[in-house]
């Protein structure tokens, strides 16, 4: 699913995603969040309004939509982080903990 991290911008780590067709497209770490000792980052879409307008990279930025995704961070031989799609008892474990702290903040 996806690279390590790239770059930094504006002090947010960006992440190249490369599809299953060879496409790339970058995202913005928005959040980490711990899961039972997994770690998973939020992911939105970064778009050139110019480049994207009209596009149809499958996104959905093209409906005004935005582009979120979540990943599985681990790591890999070299030490090096890599994201990849969870499954979906993964993602099923992220999204309670993400309600939880959603109903959390909401209690604040």
């Amino acid at each position: 699913m996806a690279d390590e991290k790239d770059f930094v911008e504006d002090g947010a780590p960006v992440i190249e995603i490369e599809d299953a067709d060879g496409n790339t497209y970058l995202y913005e770490e928005e959040m980490i969040l711990p899961v039972d000792g997994e770690q998973y980052a939020i992911l939105v879409g970064i778009h050139d309004d110019e480049e994207d307008a009209g596009s149809a990279c499958g996104c959905g930025c093209e409906d005004g939509d935005e582009d979120v995704i979540v990943a599985k961070i681990l790591t890999n031989a070299h030490g090096e982080e890599e994201y990849v799609e969870p499954t979906e008892e993964e993602f099923e474990r992220f999204q309670a903990a993400y309600d939880e702290l959603v109903e959390e903040s909401e209690e604040d």
